[in-house]
């Protein structure tokens, strides 16, 4: 696989961010991606960053798996990415970010190419104006939006995907909600 990297200070420090990144033990909680759950899933992802590349996206850093025992993939970060790509259609289930490029004052039609896809599980708003980001976050079809983040969560804020990312919610009330049971019972008497 052929990395190119371009090297705008932008990219510069986005890549900085993802090198910082810990693989290692998922019990650890210092530890920010743990190793995939099997080979196959691996080798998919593999196959997902040659994809990518293949189909002219541009890998900037990542995309391999990391040299050490288990199924650890490196954090992988793609530019340039196509809206027709397959990296911009299918969910990795891994750690790969994929940045499209848009003109700042095209926000409707960012959220139309967004919500494109048949899947919504969580995105990503990265911005120095609140109102856009509230904007667009109240109008991205995903189960969870980051703002000026990435895959910060908490057990009180409810995390599961829309369309086919996924039915019920993990944490928070809306998780235990899925172990009760709702009866309503109506009685003349």
């Amino acid at each position: 696989m052929k990395e190119i990297n371009k090297n705008p200070e932008r990219r510069d420090n986005q890549v900085e961010e993802v090198k910082k990144m810990k693989i290692g033990d998922p019990l650890d909680r210092s530890t920010d991606h743990g190793p995939q759950n099997h080979k196959a899933h691996l080798d998919k992802l593999l196959e997902y960053c040659q994809m990518g590349v293949k189909e002219g996206a541009t890998l900037i850093y990542g995309g391999k798996q990391v040299q050490r025992a288990g199924f650890f993939f490196e954090p992988t970060v793609f530019t340039d990415v196509q809206d027709h790509m397959f990296i911009a259609k299918e969910e990795s289930f891994g750690p790969v970010m994929i940045i499209s490029k848009f003109r700042s004052g095209e926000v409707d039609d960012v959220l139309r190419r967004a919500n494109a896809t048949e899947y919504g599980l969580a995105s990503g708003v990265f911005t120095r104006d609140i109102s856009k980001a509230l904007y667009v976050s109240e109008r991205l079809n995903a189960g969870t939006v980051f703002v000026n983040t990435y895959n910060k969560t908490d057990v009180a804020a409810p995390f599961g995907g829309f369309k086919q990312s996924g039915f019920g919610k993990d944490l928070g009330q809306e998780a235990l909600n899925e172990y009760l049971k709702t009866k309503a019972v109506t009685i003349e008497y």
